[in-house]
């Protein structure tokens, strides 16, 4: 797994504050998430993107290398922040085009949303 760059409290408090309305901190929310779901969900087969802000790679099952892994799933920081804390479903996000996942584990509905710890 990949070493944290963002401190558990830092990163819980980076959520709460964007949950209460301050932009400023979406990017450190959206990286602190990402390394959250890589945290709970530990893997290399599914790549998740969130441009401009961060990816990383989760779920278990078989390591990609060069080139765009099969298994790939990009959205908006917004939509990001929505269905990691539980404001978004995944299946609602994906039935409306705000989610863009392809590939066969590309389904992060099973670990979504993330449990504050």
């Amino acid at each position: 797994m990949a070493r944290r760059r963002i401190s558990t409290s830092d990163g819980w408090a980076a959520v709460t504050a964007v949950e209460a309305g301050d932009p400023a901190q979406l990017a450190s929310a959206v990286r602190f998430l990402l390394e959250e779901l890589a945290a709970v969900a530990p893997g290399n087969s599914v790549e998740v993107r969130v441009p401009p802000f961060g990816a990383t790679q989760c779920i278990e099952g078989p390591r990609h290398t060069r080139g765009t892994p099969p298994n790939t799933v990009e959205m908006s920081p917004e939509v990001w922040f929505a269905v990691a804390t539980g404001k978004l479903a995944w299946a609602d996000a994906v039935a409306g085009a705000q989610i863009s996942a392809s590939g066969v584990r590309a389904d992060l509905g099973q670990v979504l949303p993330l449990a504050r710890s």
